[in-house]
């Protein structure tokens, strides 16, 4: 019996220690925001070309740590840079829903001209899990776009 609860406290312990672990893999929603407040500088230090292209190249950890990118579209919903999938660069995607039907550019686009930043939350596939996962978005509006990045819960 005691081996039986031996047994049963270390799987415990264990399962404890590597949720622990899952979560330290995690970006904040402060490491998020900061994200973003670099990525905003860097378009009003270095022009958009510049800045899109530090966003778009997986080798730079300042705009990709963990699950942690940046994208940013303009205030019609067109992609201008995509941290995680530069498939999306280029495409209108203002009516791009989540995985419940939520229309979360539109919901950020209007965020940004309402209120210039703040949080949106959606669900979408964590990219390094690949587990479509409950994500919150903050975003700020910079000249005529807006640049966010998200956490996953």
């Amino acid at each position: 019996m005691k081996a039986l609860f031996g047994a049963a406290a270390l799987s415990l312990s264990m399962f404890a220690m590597s949720s622990t672990a899952l979560a330290a893999d995690k970006g904040t929603p402060d490491e998020a925001v900061a994200m973003v407040k670099k990525a905003v500088a860097l378009i009003k230090s270095d022009g958009k070309e510049k800045a899109f292209a530090a966003i778009s190249d997986p080798a730079n950890t300042t705009f990709h740590d963990r699950d942690l990118y940046i994208y940013v579209y303009d205030l019609n919903g067109i992609a201008l840079a995509h941290g995680n999938n530069p498939k999306m660069v280029g495409k209108p995607l203002i009516t791009l829903k989540d995985n419940e039907g939520k229309p979360m550019i539109k919901e950020m686009v209007d965020l940004a001209k309402s209120k210039g930043k703040g949080w949106v939350d959606l669900k979408w596939p964590n990219p390094v899990t690949k587990a479509v996962e409950a994500k919150s978005g903050y975003i700020e509006k910079v000249d005529d776009m807006l640049v966010g990045s998200g956490i996953y819960k």
